[in-house]
């Protein structure tokens, strides 16, 4: 005979802070950081109010409870490599770069976050920023930046256009659903195209910017003379 479960002071508070978190992340996905409202998350959650104060402290402290407790940087691992030929990253970027812009499309809440990072100075904002920068550090550190030697800094610069290029063409789509250069990237058409161009920019990145390895002379042979 199964065992009933009784539904006690602190099973029902728990279930009732998730309400919460979650009418957070419904909203943002939704609506907007702007539409982060006491009465819409308490309506949303179909909660009292109240509980927000009791439970959070308030909603600026619900707030930052969501977002701390979002892990968005978690596909991006040295783990990911372990198996990795030895091209400096090439052919890993190619993929991480493909995927980050995948990611990020689907991932409203993080579209939402990236956009909100924009507007407020937020501790748990500044969070996830750092998140990516722990993230994205241990690949440039352990991956790139070997392979690339004196160049490793402007290979880093060249990755941040192109990252930086991913967010804004996947925020500004999710915002506005228009063509960017007359490409549609609503359409599969158009993103397909994206990809295309990011593949040929890691191309070219790993084919002029690596180091010219200096090639060994034989030493001259002295003849002895008589």
């Amino acid at each position: 005979m199964e065992r009933k479960v009784v539904e006690g002071p602190v099973r029902s508070r728990e279930k009732s802070k998730q309400k919460l978190l979650n009418a957070v992340g419904k909203i943002l996905k939704t609506k907007g950081f702007t539409a982060l409202k006491v009465n819409d998350i308490a309506t949303t959650a179909g909660l009292d109010k109240k509980l927000i104060y009791n439970y959070f402290g308030g909603v600026d402290q619900l707030i930052d409870e969501y977002i701390r407790s979002q892990d968005f940087w978690s596909n991006i691992t040295l783990e990911n490599a372990a198996d990795m030929p030895d091209d400096g990253g090439r052919e890993f970027m190619r993929l991480m770069l493909l995927s980050q812009f995948d990611y990020v499309a689907k991932n409203k809440e993080l579209q939402k976050i990236l956009l909100w990072g924009l507007y407020e100075s937020r501790k748990s904002l500044k969070r996830v920023a750092d998140d990516r920068e722990i993230a994205g550090e241990v690949l440039l550190k352990h991956i790139s930046d070997p392979f690339f030697g004196e160049k490793a800094l402007h290979f880093r610069a060249l990755m941040a256009i192109i990252v930086s290029g991913i967010y804004y063409l996947d925020m500004f789509t999710a915002v506005n659903g228009k063509t960017f250069c007359g490409i549609d990237l609503t359409q599969a058409a158009g993103r397909t195209e994206i990809k295309k161009a990011l593949e040929s920019l890691v191309t070219m990145i790993y084919e002029t910017q690596q180091p010219v390895k200096k090639k060994r002379t034989a030493p001259k042979k002295t003849v002895a003379r008589p």
